[in-house]
């Protein structure tokens, strides 16, 4: 097997609370962790094959945790999902894999997936061209509905859009020129909630009702965090769409319309757990960390036997 260092790197621009949760809770099992941007990892591709390097570490890691990718331009994500996936192909264990965080990160990727499953999600337009958006929006908004308009790259509710006949499309730069296109989900009483749920191991571990203050639910933008019990049909969309996706963790966002009807609106493969854990009697980075090291081993073991046959 490559030389590697007993040394876990942590994917991150910003380490922050969740940083030093991770930190912690690998620490508890033994393991000095280092937080990495990918903005300072360098490939080189010499006569013996590809090296990668990454500041702080004389070889490759343990293992990498992925807690986020910074917003660049599209060749800088491509850059550094390319570097994700070459430390997976030279056998790092890293989690998320950079598959599943592709599958996740693009919102049509994941719509179409989810609904080629069979998994309820809302209705949805994807286009290129203005004048297809336009014509979407004047047939939805002539039959009383509303459409929320979302960048295909982006988390916590910013960029995000509700249009309806008066407001017309709206031009944003951060949608580059792709009309991603929801039909608003009308709620019970007019309330804006939505549910998250953390899938870890493909099991649904924990949940939260986040009220928000308008039509936006992200805690990031003032929405209240509440305990939730989950029911069956909550855990069974929340794994599913887990197992679709094929992702070690993620945060699934469920929301529930008028007639009770629960949509997946969006699978996060780097999901924040700040909220969440305010509403909840475990330790989620222990959880997550746990769920990581068991990784590491059985990718450790895959490569042993690799190595023997």
């Amino acid at each position: 097997m490559t030389d590697r260092q007993q040394k876990i790197a942590i994917i991150t621009d910003d380490p922050g609370w969740h940083g030093r949760q991770l930190q912690a809770s690998l620490k508890d099992h033994g393991l000095v962790s280092q937080c990495v941007s990918l903005t300072d990892c360098i490939i080189a591709i010499k006569d013996d094959g590809p090296t990668l390097s990454l500041p702080g570490f004389t070889s490759l890691p343990l293992g990498l945790f992925v807690r986020g990718i910074p917003d660049g331009s599209l060749e800088q994500v491509i850059f550094r999902l390319d570097i994700l996936h070459a430390l997976h192909a030279l056998g790092n264990t890293v989690y998320n894999t950079p598959r599943a965080i592709e599958r996740a990160v693009d919102k049509p990727l994941t719509s179409l997936l989810l609904s080629h499953s069979g998994l309820p999600s809302p209705i949805t337009w994807i286009c290129e061209s203005h004048e297809h958006a336009a014509t979407i929006l004047d047939q939805e908004t002539a039959k009383g509905k509303q459409l929320v308009l979302k960048p295909l790259f982006g988390s916590q509710g910013v960029g995000v859009h509700l249009l309806d006949k008066a407001s017309g499309l709206i031009h944003d730069e951060k949608f580059a020129g792709i009309y991603y296109l929801q039909r608003f989900i009308q709620q019970q009483n007019n309330d804006f909630t939505d549910i998250r749920v953390l899938v870890v191991d493909g099991i649904a571990r924990a949940a939260m009702l986040r009220r928000g203050r308008a039509w936006v639910t992200n805690r990031a933008q003032g929405a209240i965090c509440e305990p939730l019990i989950m029911d069956k049909n909550i855990v069974r969309l929340a794994e599913s769409a887990c197992q679709v996706l094929d992702i070690n963790y993620a945060g699934v966002d469920l929301m529930q319309d008028k007639k009770g009807q629960f949509y997946i609106i969006e699978v996060n493969s780097m999901p924040a757990w700040y909220g969440l854990q305010s509403v909840v009697d475990f330790n989620i980075a222990a959880c997550l960390v746990d769920s990581f090291v068991k990784q590491i081993a059985l990718n450790n073991q895959l490569h042993d036997c690799r190595e023997l046959s």
